[in-house]
């Protein structure tokens, strides 16, 4: 393998051959003429020039990046990267713990929840192939927030300042593309080392129907419990193995999500007069703001005149996406509690870690928060477990889970501010529902009776 950096190519060492007529060697003691194209080639254009060398060549693909507002073929670079010597890949032996942990989990969810099983596939991902597989579901999610902020921040410049930016509009598109794309492969390289499930960040991340662990992240999080692992691994089975059931079965629920984050995104604003008065405190205090020194303009973006501030409507949008990942975790504890709590001995200490772990923010949350400050959060979910434990005692399972068939059936976030009235309150709808067969408001009195 050569040592020889930047794809320069050795000089001739052959004293007899440097002065060669064509042989360049005398011209070119380091080897140029192999990437230009050598004597009487014609070399090329500047840009086909640079190509041909490996650190300009990856620069120029970096730069050229037109895929959206992120560039996450540098996002997905920078999270394996960070995870080299951290990612150890899934042995068989893993694997088909992983299947058969998620096929026993389905086969004790049947009697639980009248939603059948949503997965078709099981699958036991490195921490590699977490990121890789999950990119998709990240651009989907990630995208639009990136692209509101950065273009609240555009147009919340001065004129002046808008100006100066114009003629580099494409470099600073490119390079807002390459800060986000680091950020993300930082943010993602840290969550794929804390992550469980396919499911665990509230929103399906893997392909539609495939059933996920990441045995190696299971085998970290267990040596921290006083339980069995292949209890830790089939309790974790049994929320992946419910989450799936609810995100099959419910065909409008990952919509609503992300319904959710986009309109978190397009609540995004930047006060324009706020950045104007504090442009003109920063020139009048660092002498201007000046486009070629880059410490000028670091101490504006770092001034926090730049940060989106939130709107009552992403307020609005967050406390929906709040409620619906609450209610979304609360079902999952709810079922998986009355599949496992006469299986698994240890269950009740198993679903207060996973609960305290989500409350205080678990994976999903660390990522957003660092990206666009936007906390992903079921805040409510011992609230939520509350409504769905109590549905099914009072009313059945077959109840509570209808309570799935139309997002307007679902307890809002004052709801959850007293579930058992809301519990006490459907009883009652469903009773008189039961009476009034034509939705009068009166009993049908069957053909041939005689009572009024």
């Amino acid at each position: 393998m050569s040592d020889l950096p930047f794809g320069f190519g050795p000089p001739d060492r052959d004293p007899e051959r440097r002065n060669e007529p064509g042989s360049g060697a005398g011209n070119d003691p380091f080897g140029f003429g192999a990437l230009f194209g050598g004597a009487g080639a014609g070399g090329g254009t500047p840009e086909e020039l640079l190509a041909k060398m490996p650190l300009f060549a990856e620069l120029q693909k970096l730069m050229s990046w037109s895929g959206g507002p992120v560039n996450w073929d540098l996002a997905r670079q920078g999270a394996i990267s960070s995870l080299a010597a951290g990612s150890q890949p899934t042995s068989d032996a893993e694997r088909s713990a992983v299947a058969e942990a998620l096929r026993l989990a389905d086969l004790w969810l049947d009697p639980v929840t009248d939603l059948p099983s949503g997965i078709d596939r099981t699958l036991a991902w490195s921490r590699v192939e977490w990121v890789e597989q999950t990119l998709p579901a990240w651009s989907a999610l990630i995208d639009p927030l990136a692209e509101r902020v950065v273009g609240a921040m555009t147009g919340a410049l001065p004129a002046e300042a808008a100006a100066m930016a114009g003629p580099l509009a494409g470099i600073m598109d490119r390079m807002g593309g390459l800060m986000f794309g680091a950020q993300i492969g930082q943010a993602l390289g840290r969550v794929s080392g804390e992550v469980l499930t396919g499911t665990e960040v509230g929103i399906p991340l893997a392909p539609a129907g495939a059933g996920v662990l990441l045995p190696q992240n299971v085998a970290e999080f267990a040596e921290g419990l006083d339980r069995p692992a292949d209890e830790v691994r089939l309790f974790l089975a049994l929320r992946e193995a419910a989450s799936q059931r609810l995100f099959a079965h419910v065909p409008w629920l990952r919509q609503q999500l992300l319904d959710a984050v986009h309109a978190y995104a397009r609540g995004i604003t930047v006060d324009r007069e706020a950045i104007e008065r504090g442009i003109n405190e920063a020139m009048g205090s660092m002498g201007g703001i000046d486009p070629s020194n880059p410490e000028s303009i670091q101490a504006l973006l770092g001034s926090g005149l730049l940060e989106p501030e939130e709107t009552p409507e992403q307020q609005m949008a967050l406390r929906r996406l709040e409620t619906l990942l609450a209610l979304v975790e609360g079902w999952v504890d709810a079922v998986v509690a009355a599949a496992a709590a006469e299986r698994l001995p240890g269950h009740g200490a198993l679903a207060e870690t996973m609960r305290r772990r989500r409350a205080s923010g678990g994976p999903a949350e660390q990522t957003f928060a660092t990206l666009v400050g936007l906390q992903l959060r079921p805040r409510r979910l011992r609230d939520a477990a509350t409504v769905w434990g109590a549905m099914g005692q009072r009313h059945g399972s077959a109840a509570r889970d209808r309570l799935w068939s139309h997002p307007d059936l679902l307890p809002t976030s004052d709801d959850l501010d007293e579930p058992l009235d809301f519990v006490a309150r459907h009883g009652a709808d469903d009773e008189l529902h039961g009476l009034t067969a034509d939705g009068s408001g009166e009993t049908e009195t069957p053909e041939g009776d005689d009572r009024a």
